[in-house]
């Protein structure tokens, strides 16, 4: 036998730094930037406690889902299989619909508002029908130039930022404005569904694991299980110090801005505050093209999906590309604001359950049984209902019932409900075992 293959695997810091690298990429989404400063713009001096809601929903969750990928060594499907087959069908279709409807579409809108609005009188509609109509050249001739672009975009962004939000520190006074949230910390948390990194953690996490086993076929589990937990805290602590920092930065410069300041409008503003104009147009340009690289992967992995259940079949997959870049261009003409509105009701609905099913599949095997899942879940989908029916604003109706569900006047209302079935499920099944 080969030396190279019996030899023991020792884990290294370059492959700690790529791996990093990787998972910092999945979730650093050049939409998501717009969130954190108007965050920051609202709380005033409770800005860092935004902060650790945002980042509870956007880094922590994202980043369990990963080492759930890494224990499960599967798909999305796996993710649910445990309540049903059927159920992770429907779970999984649902991921997809929402992923090609609202995310894909944002990151048009975003586009033309942080990089066309300011630079040309041209309406949102010929930005989306342009845009998408790359978007489907590029899905369906499948280029690797978007995933070299990717990689060289994001280092880009990042030394931007962290020029603006150091710039922002030295330069301007810790001058706080009112606060202007009612719950800083659930509104961090909420704000945080809209970066859809939960989701992505779900879809896209298992082609990181299949990577990295492909990578590292001399390592052990426990090994790669390690590598992963390492770059995971290293990603998560870089996304973390970011959202953080852009977040603070919206909170200091409240002053410059009107009140009624849409994201996209704060984070041109602050940007140019800091940069100057030109440095403004070099940010706007290079999100506008990590929105498009966003949007190719959304629609490409929704075909690829879709065209997996029909036995791999080639139209399957043009027909569901080009019905993604239509939804694209229906969606992608209006505001960011109003898609993000848009999307709170299925966030509400869908996130609860995405969110439960990461915490089951991180937990160990021995307190996520078949049953577990199913009790935990069902609980989870029936208390997300008032949330959801909150987000269309039928608030009125549910206002006897929300005085009866913990933190359910904060929208989380499925959170300590799903915890205590949890706990009462796994000690009837200990229970009954020993019987």
């Amino acid at each position: 036998m080969d030396d190279a293959q019996t030899r023991p695997y020792k884990l290294k810091a370059k492959e700690t730094l790529v791996t990093t690298f990787a998972l910092f990429s999945l979730f650093f989404g050049a939409g998501n930037l717009i969130l954190p400063p108007l965050l920051g713009f609202q709380s005033g001096n409770l800005w860092w406690l935004v902060a650790l809601g945002f980042c509870v929903s956007a880094v922590l969750i994202p980043i369990l889902g990963i080492l759930a990928h890494a224990k499960l060594q599967g798909t999305i499907f796996d993710f649910g299989k445990k309540v049903s087959p059927t159920f992770s069908l429907v779970y999984s279709s649902l991921i997809y619909i929402i992923s090609v409807s609202l995310p894909s579409p944002r990151t048009a809108s975003v586009t033309h508002e942080m990089a066309i609005a300011p630079i040309f009188d041209s309406p949102s509609w010929l930005t989306s029908v342009i845009y998408f109509t790359l978007v489907f050249v590029f899905v369906i001739n499948r280029s690797k130039l978007l995933n070299i672009l990717g990689k060289a975009l994001t280092p880009a962004i990042i030394l931007i930022l962290l020029g603006i939000i150091i710039i922002a520190a030295f330069s301007f006074e810790f001058d706080y404005g009112n606060v202007t949230m009612a719950s800083p910390f659930s509104k961090g948390i909420l704000e945080g569904y809209q970066t859809f990194d939960a989701i992505g953690a779900v879809v896209v996490g298992g082609v990181i694991i299949i990577s990295i086993n492909l990578k590292k076929k001399n390592a052990t589990y426990a090994e790669k299980k390690l590598l992963i937990r390492r770059a995971g805290f290293l990603a998560g602590s870089g996304l973390f110090l970011l959202y953080a920092g852009l977040i603070f930065t919206g909170a200091i410069t409240h002053s410059m801005f009107e009140a009624d300041s849409t994201r996209t409008a704060l984070l041109n503003g602050i940007s140019i505050e800091t940069l100057g104009n030109a440095g403004q147009l070099f940010l706007s340009v290079l999100v506008s093209l990590a929105c498009f690289t966003t949007a190719v992967g959304i629609v490409t992995g929704t075909s690829d999906f879709l065209q997996s259940r029909f036995e791999n079949s080639k139209n399957v997959f043009i027909i569901t590309a080009l019905i993604g870049c239509v939804l694209g261009v229906l969606m992608g003409q209006f505001d960011v604001a109003y898609i993000i509105a848009v999307a709170l009701p299925a966030l509400m609905f869908i996130y609860p359950i995405t969110i439960i099913l990461i915490l089951l599949n991180v937990v160990p095997e021995k307190y996520a049984s078949s049953k577990v899942f199913k009790a935990v879940v069902l609980t989870t989908i029936i208390f997300s209902i008032p949330d959801f029916l909150g987000s269309l604003g039928l608030q009125e109706s549910l206002i006897s019932l929300q005085g009866y569900i913990p933190l359910s006047k904060f929208s989380l209302g499925w959170v300590l409900p799903a915890g205590v079935v949890f706990v009462i499920s796994n000690f009837f099944i200990k229970y009954s075992s020993k019987n």
